[in-house]
């Protein structure tokens, strides 16, 4: 399943980012991340189970600081491609005294507006 944090109807918690970004492992595969990997590659550059990975990826696309693409391949085996999406996360007080969390995303070049734009129209029609 490919994982559009940007598109995403819903926005995780503070305590989902804040539970996400406390996990050792989950900062580990963010750093390791400065340009899009597969789990099989991520495993090579990090230190963690391919279990333990496998998990942690979840965590962190649910939690939207990480998108899921899908390479497409000649051979027919398909792979997730995981890229960090954020730039920044802020947390703060809300106007109720409860947490809030603010994310700061990459800017989208033309090509992914674009692509954007039409899986929004195959939406609706």
């Amino acid at each position: 399943m490919v994982r559009d944090p940007i598109a995403s109807e819903s926005a995780p918690s503070a305590e989902e980012i804040c539970s996400a970004l406390d996990d050792p492992d989950c900062r580990e595969i963010i750093r390791n991340l400065d340009e899009p990997m597969t789990a099989a590659e991520l495993t090579s550059h990090c230190d963690i189970p391919q279990s333990t990975l496998y998990r942690k990826l979840e965590l962190l696309t649910e939690s939207t600081l990480l998108e899921e693409s899908t390479e497409i391949r000649r051979d027919g085996h398909h792979a997730s491609k995981y890229s960090v999406a954020f730039d920044e996360v802020t947390i703060f007080l809300d106007d109720d005294r409860s947490l809030a969390v603010k994310i700061e995303r990459p800017a989208r070049t033309a090509d992914e507006r674009l692509a954007e734009m039409w899986s929004e129209v195959r939406k609706e029609t």
